[in-house]
């Protein structure tokens, strides 16, 4: 006996909640050519589809079932499904880059989700709508020429856009006594206000995200707003601060057992004890990250959803190695050649062997929390002298380069100094800048 359109659907249901996408849209495609009289059955059928789809990042199809859904939606009258349809087309035009058209989408979301009086839905839409104009302001300033803290006009416009509506959605989150909702709205802020320049804005968010995901012991979160901390302290001049951030971020990658953001956590730290002058330390983490890149070998990464530093649009050795890009291992071991270079010293090979770097500690479980003195003492590094005297002029902050350039040109800052760096570019957080549950999916119940 042939199962049901309504059966398969909650066998689809059910596959999905256990996070089986690929089950479950093979359960709701079988329901739907089974098919059914029920109208608003077939529109949840749709919409969980959709969603199906957009999990697979299968996006085409995922737009194909949430424009069946919404056609339905208003065939039927129904206005909350409208309002959910519209949401998440909005959400996957964002992802396929049709920011006007997804900006259309979530705000009839809203129109609707207001003129029903639902509160959760309101702000999930202007949550969306943030997140749509946060999209095309990053994008935007991939493709224009921009100096930090003053983007170009159109994606100073579209940034501005999103923190609009992050603000109302915090506001109404906020009224609702949504923390989890807050934590989310707070980490955008921080992230809109940082790629606007306004670094001690996005300092001030970004440390009420850090205190919310404390709250809910979120290490994830607390992770990505440290790593954020980090960065605007650097584009505020305060690299000591910034160090300490990136120290937690390192410490926080170790727990959550993720090599691949340890990896990027020892390379910003080896660029900002560079900008410190701290050479023997920023060798040591330059080394780490080499090390660790060179321990990933060829087991794929999953999702990299972690801010580079600097922010030219370079792949991180870690990352590098994973997709067979030689380049990447080339600048990790460029960036200690040339620290080498400045500090008068050569390293063995042998010294980059990471048995040597780690001996005295476990290879398994955590990770050693600094690389034994013996080993860098063995360097017999030189002491520079004050920056007064080496030269008789000051480097330039900004002039640091990397991923095949002059790395050691880079600023070059004493422990007194805390200007902020001139003409250094943003880093863009992640491959998300936004919260990883960014994406307010709406879900229809059958």
């Amino acid at each position: 006996m042939e199962a049901s359109c309504l059966e398969l659907a909650l066998e689809g249901e059910r596959a999905c909640k256990a996070g089986d996408f690929r089950a479950g849209a093979a359960f709701f495609e079988e329901a739907v050519r089974v098919g059914t009289e029920d109208l608003k059955t077939l529109s949840a059928i749709y919409s969980q589809l959709g969603n199906a789809y957009f999990y697979l990042k299968e996006y085409a199809k995922a737009l194909e079932y949430h424009k069946h859904d919404l056609t339905l939606a208003r065939t039927i009258g129904d206005r909350i499904g409208e309002a959910k349809a519209s949401g998440n087309l909005g959400n996957t035009l964002k992802i396929l880059g049709q920011f006007e058209e997804a900006a259309v989408c979530c705000q009839r979301h809203l129109d609707i989700a207001q003129e029903q009086g639902d509160k959760v839905g309101e702000a999930r839409a202007l949550y969306n709508m943030g997140n749509v104009y946060h999209a095309q302001g990053k994008q935007l300033s991939w493709s224009l020429p921009r100096e930090p803290g003053h983007p170009p006009p159109q994606v100073q416009e579209a940034l501005e856009k999103a923190s609009e509506f992050y603000e109302k959605n915090l506001s109404l989150v906020k009224e609702l006594g949504d923390r989890a909702a807050q934590g989310r709205a707070f980490g955008n802020l921080g992230t809109t206000h940082y790629l606007l320049g306004n670094f001690s804005k996005a300092v001030g968010f970004h440390k009420q995200r850090l205190a919310i995901a404390k709250e809910f012991g979120d290490k994830a979160a607390e992770r990505r707003a440290c790593s954020n901390l980090g960065n605007a302290h650097v584009f505020l001049g305060r690299f000591d601060i910034a160090v300490e951030y990136y120290k937690k971020t390192l410490q926080l990658s170790r727990q959550l057992q993720d090599q691949a953001v340890e990896a990027q956590s020892c390379y910003s730290l080896g660029n900002t004890y560079t900008l410190l002058q701290d050479y023997e330390k920023a060798i040591e983490f330059h080394l780490r990250h080499l090390l660790i890149a060179q321990e990933l070998g060829d087991r794929p990464l999953s999702a990299l959803a972690a801010w580079w530093w600097p922010p030219q649009p370079v792949l991180p050795t870690a990352t590098a190695l994973q997709i067979g890009d030689p380049s990447g291992e080339i600048t990790a071991c460029m960036n200690v050649a040339q620290l080498e270079s400045v500090l008068g010293l050569k390293l063995s090979s042998d010294d980059l062997d990471s048995s040597a770097l780690y001996t005295g500690y476990e290879v398994q479980g955590a990770r050693p929390k600094r690389t034994p003195r013996s080993i860098m003492d063995s360097l017999d590094l030189l002491r520079l002298p004050p920056e007064k005297d080496q030269n008789g002029e000051n480097r330039h902050a900004g002039e640091l380069k990397v991923a095949g350039k002059d790395f050691l040109g880079l600023p070059a800052r004493s422990h007194r100094s805390r200007e902020a760096p001139s003409v250094l570019k943003p880093a863009v957080p992640g491959d998300s800048p936004l919260e990883t549950s960014d994406v307010q999916l709406q879900v229809s119940q059958l």
